[in-house]
């Protein structure tokens, strides 16, 4: 398995694709709970086949993501073969986990208690396998608006 397996409530977000999938290995309703019922591993190998179509299609549409703590913000933007990244760090009392403490950096990125490093890196290994793992890290897809935001700020 290249990533992992999808929850149960994923599963079930997507039980259409799931469906069409099966269909698409000639297997009806009727056959999948065969499958399930007495052949459990033949089973977990199609839910996890699924699960790694799913994650490299989710993956691979990846352009931006975030990484929120207390003090940090970590930004991503996800090209083809480079990651750029922008690391924020208040130095206040501010907690960017709290609505209001995000938005004062919002409004205050130019404030002495806002520290912000920019850099990039090349992919050491596939680009699908080092987001998962920023993925499974904390990290959330974004459509990318604080990413341009700062960077329009530190340009």
């Amino acid at each position: 398995m290249k990533y992992r397996q999808l929850t149960k409530e994923q599963f079930e977000a997507l039980h259409k694709e799931f469906a069409t999938f099966l269909a698409t290995q000639s297997i009806d309703s009727k056959e999948w709970n065969d499958i399930k019922q007495n052949k459990p591993k033949v089973a977990e190998e199609e839910l996890n086949i699924f699960s790694d179509l799913v994650w490299d299609d989710v993956l691979t549409k990846t352009k931006y993501l975030e990484h929120y703590s207390k003090t940090h913000l970590n930004i991503f933007k996800c090209k083809e073969d480079v990651l750029e990244r922008i690391f924020i760090k208040v130095t206040s009392d501010i907690n960017l986990l709290k609505e209001d403490g995000f938005n004062w950096l919002m409004k205050n990125p130019q404030d002495n208690a806002v520290e912000i490093y920019k850099g990039s890196k090349a992919f050491q290994e596939e680009r699908n396998i080092e987001l998962f793992k920023l993925i499974e890290q904390g990290a959330i897809i974004s459509k990318g608006e604080i990413f341009e935001y700062f960077k329009k700020i530190t340009s």
